[in-house]
């Protein structure tokens, strides 16, 4: 019911917007559907005050930290495409996630449903925390930020061979790759310790790292970094490392 109810009070909400605002599509009637930096997103940002900002995260993810003005309207919701559907496909659409992956996914979804402009954050909130631009946090004052830089490099230095993966519970390639490192592990026998760390639970210790997408792995000998990698990887690139 919460939902229906969010739902119903974004879309008069964008609906009023549209009524108010002047259209921003180009007189050409060019449709542009664009991945965009961080730079170039704050300048929309900046430049397009009747632009919708869609946050397309869970309630929980939006909740820990968002950009200001955005709307969360999760991709995963059954009326994502039911919000979106009554929003003016005229106006501009600046659509961001985690990390870039969902939001591309609704810039997609927008392409097919007719908007206009639409434009996605490259790298998502990851990116956009690594260049401290302004957060808004509606929890503020219970919001977990995770382990230090600190606590985390005494971790990873407790035992002689450590793998780091940096993933989160929506995070699909996360998914696929986590029996890979079981495999791994366990063909180690003991040698090798699997230290997962969740990306939403820790955005202290992602934004001191500066990473800016996931799955992202890193392996510690002896306490010291000798090998990262961002994105999906296969079990023998990983086992060469190991050697």
């Amino acid at each position: 019911m919460k939902k229906l109810l969010f739902s119903i009070g974004l879309i008069f909400s964008f609906i009023m917007a549209s009524c108010q605002q002047p259209s921003t599509t180009g007189s050409t009637g060019e449709k542009i559907y664009q991945t965009v930096s961080v730079e170039k997103f704050s300048q929309l940002l900046e430049q397009n005050a009747s632009a919708f900002i869609i946050d397309v995260r869970t309630p929980q993810e939006f909740n820990s930290g968002h950009i200001a003005g955005a709307a969360n309207v999760d991709i995963y919701d059954a009326n994502f495409k039911s919000v979106l559907s009554k929003l003016d496909k005229s106006r501009k659409v600046l659509v961001y996630c985690k990390s870039g992956g969902r939001s591309s996914s609704a810039m997609e979804m927008m392409k097919e449903m007719g908007f206009s402009e639409v434009y996605n954050l490259n790298g998502g909130m990851l990116a956009w925390s690594n260049a401290n631009q302004p957060i808004e946090n509606a929890n503020t004052a219970t919001a977990s930020t995770g382990m230090s830089e600190e606590q985390y490099l005494q971790k990873v230095a407790e035992q002689p061979l450590v793998l780091v993966d940096f993933n989160a519970v929506w995070c699909g390639p996360c998914k696929k790759m986590m029996p890979i490192l079981e495999k791994i592990v366990a063909d180690q026998q003991g040698k090798l310790t699997l230290m997962k760390v969740d990306a939403d639970e820790n955005p202290d210790l992602m934004r001191a790292k500066k990473i800016q997408g996931i799955p992202y792995f890193e392996l510690y000998k002896g306490g010291k970094l000798v090998w990262s990698t961002m994105g999906m990887t296969d079990e023998a690139t990983i086992v060469q490392q190991l050697k």
